[in-house]
């Protein structure tokens, strides 16, 4: 069954440069059927994405509907008040009162609510022990860890009953470990919501967390879908390096299901046409195959020369040139740790990027 689009976003907004800075616009435009992660590095506009979809921050043109509802409509002259839009909204520094303790800020998010007042203490401390907060309720903000202050961050947006949450690098200030444990106990809580928005820089957590991702750049959308999508046809070379990909090389059309990727000194065969305007050619460093058999030439195959490796915990990182072509660039290969490096890879085509500058 076809899920219908939850959140249909259209709007520009021009920001003067500040201190010094360069004028910013934001020309953002996009729809998702669900949870979706908007990528981009520092900078590209995702976190003013999400204030205008709060009601933060006014675009000077355009609509934002959620779940049916128009939130705002630049022709209609609509524009919903913050509290009027039903969004819980996650801050990346989480704006916790800092002179309130833990039960009172998540009072705070029930004070517009009908409920009675031993109702709202109920309410607040059921939240609290849901967040493993149970014993905290006189703490302080500052009194708190990391994970902590998120766990109250996030029982104090729940407890205001949204409709609809938008989180603003949440896990950015949790270590490692506290990061990984958050991820999971946000997929649970994101279960119970028909539309969510995360602004991340990680491509990581927008692969885990969310089904669709939106890539930005500079303040306009690179590349939209699936994850699955995405990370199999960024488009264009800022994407595809916005989603990890380390091997781009510059690229020529040699024939119609051939090109030659110049950083390499490595002529590739595509079973597809090559279309026009390709510049650029990638491959992820997951997707390099050893070859299995010994080839001394030919489309698709390196036979490499190793030019540094490192271990991580799971993995060994290999980085090599083209052993034939001593001025070719370097060339990332992640493979599981203690595996041999080969004597000659292959570049699968269906793993081939064509990417536009």
């Amino acid at each position: 069954m076809e899920i219908a689009v939850s959140i249909e976003v259209s709007i520009t907004k021009k920001f003067p440069g500040r201190g010094g800075g360069s004028a910013f616009t934001l020309d953002n435009h996009f729809e998702a059927k669900g949870h979706l992660a908007i990528l981009g590095a520092s900078g590209s506009g995702k976190s003013m994405t999400l204030k205008c979809i709060a009601g933060i921050e006014t675009p000077d043109a355009g609509r934002i509907e959620v779940n049916g509802r128009v939130l705002f409509d630049s022709q209609a002259k609509v524009n919903l008040m913050p509290r009027m839009r039903q969004a819980g909204y996650l801050f990346q520094n989480y704006a916790l009162f800092p002179a309130m303790d833990t039960l009172h800020n998540v009072l705070a998010a029930l004070s517009s609510k009908s409920y009675s007042k031993a109702e709202k203490k109920n309410r607040a401390r059921a939240w609290l022990a849901k967040m493993e907060l149970s014993g905290f309720e006189r703490h302080k903000p500052h009194e708190l860890s990391g994970g902590q202050q998120q766990r109250l961050a996030l029982a104090r947006l729940l407890a205001s009953e949204p409709d609809f949450i938008l989180l603003d690098e949440p896990f950015s200030a949790l270590d490692a470990s506290l990061r990984e444990f958050m991820h999971f106990q946000f997929l649970e809580i994101l279960a119970g919501y028909t539309t969510a928005v995360l602004v991340t820089h990680s491509r990581d957590e927008a692969y885990k967390l969310c089904p669709e991702i939106l890539v930005m750049d500079a303040g306009k959308p690179l590349c939209a879908g699936s994850r699955e999508e995405v990370f199999a046809n960024p488009g264009t070379v800022t994407a595809a390096r916005l989603t990890g990909c380390k091997n781009i090389s510059p690229a020529r059309r040699t024939g119609a299901h051939e090109l030659y990727a110049a950083d390499w000194e490595l002529p590739l065969r595509l079973p597809q046409i090559v279309p026009p305007g390709i510049t650029h050619v990638g491959i992820r460093a997951h997707d390099i195959e050893e070859a299995e058999r010994n080839f001394s030439a030919g489309p698709n195959y390196l036979r490499p020369a190793l030019t540094r490796y490192g271990d991580e915990l799971f993995e060994t990182v290999f980085l090599f040139t083209n052993a034939g072509a001593p001025s070719s660039k370097e060339i990332w290969w992640k493979v599981k740790r203690g595996a041999p490096f080969p004597a000659l890879f292959y570049f699968p085509p269906e793993k081939l990027l064509l990417l536009r500058e």
